[in-house]
């Protein structure tokens, strides 16, 4: 079957997400018959590097053999089971492995499908939580300036990117947000952390003034991924932590698309800074809350886990019903995906991922100097597998004409605004980096 054949059943039976449809008229969508670790393949035959993990959630490849067999066993054994008044293998395995990973203190995991609903649950915990402990006025939060941590409507409410919020407004509660400690932004001569610093003053200003109606803090370690691969300097990670302790406010770290090692270390938490105070070499810093989800299941399954304390599991533990978490999905802990997500964790212990990874990323670093240097690039830089760079363009549809040169260039890119950025699955070559960086810079020499 030809590209063409699927095109026009899908323009009128798929109403596709984060698009307007109309432009399809003029820029068709690419049917995708199949795809092979690094690549996905159309109908007619052509391929494309997956340069963005299919949307940042595929790690170790597509079809991956390990993560396939797993999927098939527990095929063989139980596809689906409520998860309320019932429990299985997969997800008390996966709800260990994942307390014996995360940072300290983590270790109750309630699961859903999608990021959007993890942060919803993480939510509707802080603000259930404090009611429980008598404060129940502890109900608004605090996110940075341009986050996104999804589009349902809680989750709207701690986004701060107007075109995906502006038209819900009035269904969205309306939070405040501090300056981001994007780096970018710091002034000539002041360092990442002094400027990350210097941002962490704004939020102790709003802690001070509003901690008492404030039930938690949300926040994307290291990277802001939907704001255009904002990076910032760690220590503004430590200082929220300190913040958030003094003034008894929760923090909720958002690692849907920075977590499973995307940053360089497997949570994006464990990168914060050790504290002047903390005797121990050890440094990151635990959440109150972590959200995981993309990656969790190797870019297989819908699966999302919002990990808590024993302080705040404690809070829901009662006997009267009213006082317990009564959130709810069908597909809660569904046992196929937790079986991805368990193969995926394995393969990070057998093929040591994230030291692999690191010498990945030296190795792209090196070649990628002449995108680094050309006198259209502006901002370079890397944490972990994201890398990111802005491309000084007068094209108002830079993102539209750079997709369709990709694709030309058989490269799946999707730059938001005039920001190009590579988030590859983790199995990716040098021979297949030689080529990201080599067509990439072809396309920039067409686009500008």
């Amino acid at each position: 079957m030809p590209n063409i054949n699927l095109l026009a059943r899908s323009n009128s039976a798929v109403w596709h997400p984060c698009t307007q449809m109309k432009h399809h008229e003029t820029l068709p969508l690419i049917p995708i018959q199949r795809g092979q670790g690094m690549w996905l393949y159309d109908f007619d035959g052509n391929r494309y590097l997956d340069a963005v993990s299919s949307w940042w959630v595929n790690l170790f490849g597509h079809c991956n053999p390990r993560i396939n067999a797993a999927i098939t066993l527990q095929l063989e054994q139980l596809e689906h089971v409520m998860l309320a008044g019932f429990t299985h293998e997969p997800v008390v395995q996966l709800s260990e492995r994942l307390a014996q990973l995360a940072p300290v203190g983590l270790g109750h995991c309630f699961y859903a499908s999608d990021g959007a609903s993890a942060i919803e649950i993480a939510l509707k915990m802080s603000v259930h939580y404090w009611r429980n402990c008598g404060q129940p006025h502890k109900s608004n939060f605090i996110s940075l300036q341009n986050s996104y941590h999804g589009e349902t409507l809680g989750a709207l409410s701690v986004t701060d990117v107007g075109i995906f919020k502006d038209p819900y407004s009035a269904l969205v509660k309306q939070n405040a947000t501090v300056l981001s400690p994007d780096w970018r932004n710091a002034e000539p001569g002041e360092s990442a952390r002094d400027y990350a610093l210097r941002c962490a003053v704004q939020l102790e200003t709003h802690l001070q003034q509003h901690h008492h109606n404030i039930a938690a803090f949300i926040i994307e370690p290291s990277v802001q991924g939907a704001a255009g691969m904002v990076m910032y300097h760690p220590a503004y990670l430590t200082r929220a932590r300190e913040l958030c302790d003094q003034y008894e406010v929760h923090l909720i770290a958002d690692e849907i698309a920075v977590g499973m090692g995307r940053t360089g270390t497997m949570f994006a938490c464990e990168q914060a800074e050790k504290p002047l105070s903390r005797d121990s070499t050890e440094e990151g810093i635990s959440p109150d809350f972590l959200c995981l989800s993309k990656g969790l299941s190797g870019g297989y399954l819908p699966l999302s886990v919002v990990m808590t304390t024993d302080t705040i599991y404690q809070a829901f533990y009662a006997d009267k019903v009213a006082r317990g978490f009564l959130h709810s999905h069908s597909y809660t802990g569904n046992p196929l995906a937790c079986s991805a997500a368990l193969a995926t964790l394995e393969i990070f212990k057998q093929d040591d991922v994230i030291a692999t990874n690191r010498n990945k990323a030296v190795y792209l670093n090196r070649i990628a100097e002449p995108l680094r240097d050309h006198p259209r690039v502006k901002n370079f830089r890397n944490t972990g597998m994201i890398w990111a760079f802005e491309v000084d363009s007068l094209h108002d549809d830079f993102a539209q004409r750079c997709f369709s040169l990709a694709l030309e260039q058989e490269l799946l890119l999707r730059p938001m605004g005039n920001t190009i950025y590579f988030m590859p699955p983790y199995i990716i070559s040098e021979a297949e980096m030689d080529m990201l960086v080599e067509h990439t810079l072809a396309i920039i020499a067409v686009i500008i």
